[in-house]
This record gives C-alpha cells, sequence and structure tokens, in this order.
C-alpha cells in the first residue's frame, strides 16, 4: 500500500507540474502580446527602468529564498525539512544533480508561483480601459519582467551548472551577466556556502556583499533568536558521508 501511495504521489506531483508549466508559459505569450499591442514608444524609458527593477526584485527573492534555506532550520524539521530545506543542502554536496531533472520538474514549482500575478496581469489588459492601461503600463511591465525572471530562475540556475551542450544562446546570455553566469555562481558553492545567494541574474550579489547584507541580517537574527546561522551544516554533513 506505501509503494501504491507513493507512486500516486510521484503522479500527482507530475501532473500539477506539467499544468503549471503549460499554464504558465501561455499566460505569458499572452502577456506579452498584450504588452506589445499596448506599448507605446513615448513612454519606453520608464518601462525599461520598470522592468529592470522587476528584474532586480526577482533577483534579490531568489536570494533571500536561497539564503533562508541554506541559512536557518532543520532537514529534520516537519513539512519543510524535508520538501524545502533538503533539497537546497543536497544541492551543496551534489550542485550537478539539478541538471539531471528535465524541464517539467525543474521549473514546474516556480511556474506556479508565476501562475497568479501573470493571470491576475492577463485580466487587468483585457478588462480595463485603454486610459487605465495607460495609466499602469510601467508596474504591469514591472511585473511581467519580475514573474518570467522568477519562473526561469530554475532553469538559469540549472544552466549555471550545465557545462557542456548549453545553447550558444544561453552562454552568451551568460557570458553578458543578463542571467546568472557559471564562474559568477561557482563564489556561493565554496564552503560554508555564506555568499552569493542570487541565483536568477546574481547582479545583487556583489553589492550585497559589499554592504554584507546576509552576515547584518545573520547577526540581527542570531542577536534576536538566539539561532546560529548554519548549525545544521555539520550535522548534516555527517549524516550523508
Amino acid at each position: 500500500m506505501s509503494f501504491i501511495y507513493l507512486k500516486l504521489s510521484v503522479l500527482g506531483k507530475r501532473t500539477q507540474e506539467i499544468i503549471c508549466v503549460w499554464l504558465c508559459i501561455s499566460l505569458m505569450i499572452l502577456n506579452l502580446y498584450l504588452i506589445v499591442r499596448h506599448f507605446r514608444f513615448e513612454r519606453v524609458s520608464i518601462v525599461i527602468i520598470a522592468a529592470l527593477c522587476g528584474i532586480l526584485t526577482a533577483d534579490f527573492g531568489s536570494g533571500l529564498v536561497h539564503w533562508a534555506a541554506d541559512t536557518w532550520g532543520s532537514v529534520d524539521l516537519p513539512i519543510i525539512g524535508k520538501n524545502f530545506l533538503r533539497p537546497f543542502r543536497e544541492h551543496h554536496i551534489d550542485p550537478t544533480s539539478i541538471t539531471r531533472h528535465d524541464f517539467i520538474e525543474t521549473n514546474g514549482d516556480n511556474f506556479m508561483i508565476a501562475i497568479p500575478i501573470l493571470g491576475k496581469l492577463a485580466y487587468n489588459f483585457l478588462a480595463r480601459t485603454q486610459a487605465e492601461i495607460q495609466q499602469d503600463f510601467a508596474f504591469s511591465a514591472y511585473l511581467f519582467l519580475c514573474s518570467i525572471f522568477v519562473a526561469m530562475t530554475n532553469q538559469i540556475h540549472k544552466w549555471s551548472h550545465t557545462y557542456w551542450g548549453l545553447p550558444k544562446w544561453v552562454v552568451l546570455l551568460q557570458d553578458y551577466h543578463v542571467m546568472l553566469p557559471r564562474r559568477h555562481h561557482r563564489i556561493h558553492h565554496v564552503a560554508p556556502h555564506e555568499t552569493y545567494f542570487c541565483i536568477t541574474t546574481g547582479w545583487l550579489n556583489w553589492p550585497l556583499e559589499k554592504i554584507r547584507f546576509w552576515t547584518c541580517l545573520e547577526n540581527l537574527i542570531e542577536y534576536t533568536t538566539g539561532c546560529r546561522p548554519r548549525d545544521d551544516d555539520m550535522k548534516w554533513a555527517q549524516k550523508t558521508q
């Protein structure tokens, strides 16, 4: 019975991932069409600034989640330990394991996160007047680019660990640091994995490191709660030996 339950769980998870990926891609295409349709060249500068802010938000969000999962909690915690924290800790032991996941498994969860935002964005374009659309167009560009880069974070992360067979356009975008470069991300994978947490574009890693953002945040949390950052790391490493 337990084997059947496990198979059904895996099948259910796979089905959810497939639905989320295809629904999210459909919403991406629809929103791209609507943004191009309503674009006005005279507002190009503010739209570009808003779009860049969206990408930076996605990069910071990836860093915040990555930092939290790498730094706090134990893999033995109920629910989140096994389902959320463990994959992050295992990734440090076997960084290339992510490259053995197919597109659906890699992106299903992140695409699911983007669906509500892209759905609301499409609804706004379809239900509002032209004047209302133009009034909020910069914010729409912000949400669109933020959602795209949130959705693609795991895929970009996977590419940063892939050293052969990458499409030339991916390598080009990595070389020009439009997305997370492979050499840049290797800095994070030096023990004790306490820096360069942003894994979407990596644009914020250097400035956040220079102002010691993560270190200051960890010190504040340790001071107020008594919890030590990465306290579970040595125990986890011993368990996997």
